[in-house]
Order: structure tokens, then sequence, then C-alpha cells
């Protein structure tokens, strides 16, 4: 009686498929989205890319200093940031400030995307080939970045912000910077 409560099937304990269980299980309440970095409290990595708009000047990190802004990169062929367009116009009509990083793509397409969509960025950098990216832990496309006004990174996102998340996450967030931005 003993032995056909300590296997299940097939001669597998049920302590090992209890385990996989709970793992599972855990797995399943984990979101996708919310990826630990490792930049989160720390300076903003170096930045020195040309305008999308403007090959001629460049985008640096002091873009970051003085203000709370939102980096998000993007691209023309990204299918998830087309999804994910309608909540950074959003933001920006709520004061929020966007900088984009156009990643891995072609100016000509990526500025026809701006026109046909909106532009919800204050400056557009433009990484042709992914290298800058790669200092900020960048998986792929959609990503965003919340920086505080002396540069350092306190959030980010991976894939497309939905409104809900705007809404209530990065929102607040960005108001309770410029709010602790005006104390100091």
């Amino acid at each position: 009686m003993k032995r056909r409560f300590r296997y299940l099937i097939g001669g597998v304990p049920l302590v090992f498929v209890i385990g996989l269980l709970v793992a599972l299980w855990a797995g399943l309440s984990h979101q996708p989205s919310i990826i630990p970095s490792p930049l989160i409290g720390r300076s903003a990595p170096p930045l020195t890319l040309p305008r999308l708009a403007h090959p001629g000047r460049q985008v640096t990190r002091a873009v970051f200093e003085h203000h709370v802004t939102l980096l998000n990169v993007w691209a023309s062929w990204c299918v998830s940031c087309e999804y994910e367009h309608p909540t950074l116009l959003w933001l920006k009509r709520h004061g929020v400030r966007i900088i984009g990083l156009d990643y891995k793509d072609h100016r000509a397409p990526a500025l026809a995307y701006l026109k046909k969509h909106g532009n919800p960025y204050v400056e557009v950098a433009y990484d042709r080939k992914g290298l800058a990216t790669i200092n900020w832990g960048v998986y792929g496309t959609p990503e965003t970045f919340v920086l505080g006004p002396r540069g350092h990174i306190r959030y980010k996102y991976v894939g497309p912000i939905p409104l809900s998340v705007a809404r209530r996450t990065i929102l607040p967030l960005v108001q309770r910077l410029r709010l602790d931005e005006t104390r100091s």
C-alpha cells in the first residue's frame, strides 16, 4: 500500500511531479515584461548617436540631464512598436518627455513611420547597427526606460507598453520623479 503513494505514473516519484507543478505554477505568475535590469539605479550608459531627422547633429547622454525622460527603443519594422505607439502618444499628451532610439532600421522608413503614425518623441537617436543598445541591455524592440532628472535609470519595461501600464505605473512614476526633482 505504501508503494502506491510513493509513485504516481510509470515509476515517476510523486515528489518530483509535485515539484514540477509548483515550478510551472510559479512561472505562470511571472510577468515577462518586467525583466530585472542591473542598470536600475545607475547612470544611463554612454550615448552618442546621430539624430534621425538631422544626421549631422548628435544625441548624447546629456539629453537625459535635468529632465525626467522616457527612452523608447523602437523600429519602423517592429509590429509590437506599432501596437505601442498610441500609448506613447497618450504619454506625450500627458506631458511625458520621450526620447526615441530607432533600432536597426533604415532612415527613410523610420521617418515615414513617424509621419504616418505621429511623433511622440522630443528627439530620436538613430542606431542603424544596434550597437549603442548593447550597453543598455536591450533584448529587442520595443523596450522603454524611465530616467530621473540626473540621468539615472529608474524603471525598465520590455515589450509594448499597454495603456493600463502607462496609466498605473509609468505616468505616476514620472510624476513622482518630477516632484522629487523640485524638492531637491
